[in-house]
């Protein structure tokens, strides 16, 4: 294993972890608590799910922008699968 292949591991683990710490500061904050409270009791498990949702949403694009951030430092290159269906196609001459 190389030092940079090593290095992005370490990178990689340490945005999982935040996105870890992401979780569970939503969960202490009472995030999906109150989105248990919204849906009618019937329904409390869709509302936790849709309460995860919302709340991860912001952890998922740190977590998005630190991977991409960590690899352009460490000079890792390649291609990303979501820039396929957003960004626009290549022209050709």
């Amino acid at each position: 294993m190389t030092k940079q292949n090593l290095l992005h591991h370490i990178a990689t683990a340490i945005g999982f972890l935040g996105l870890m710490a992401w979780y569970l500061g939503a969960r202490e904050l009472g995030v999906f608590d109150w989105a248990v409270e919204l849906a009618p009791e019937e329904h409390a498990g869709a509302g936790l799910m849709v309460g995860i949702m919302v709340a991860m949403t912001p952890g998922f694009f740190l977590w998005k922008l630190w991977v991409r951030w960590s690899e352009k430092k460490l000079g890792i290159t390649g291609k990303y699968y979501e820039d396929g269906f957003y960004k626009d196609p290549p022209k050709k001459k």
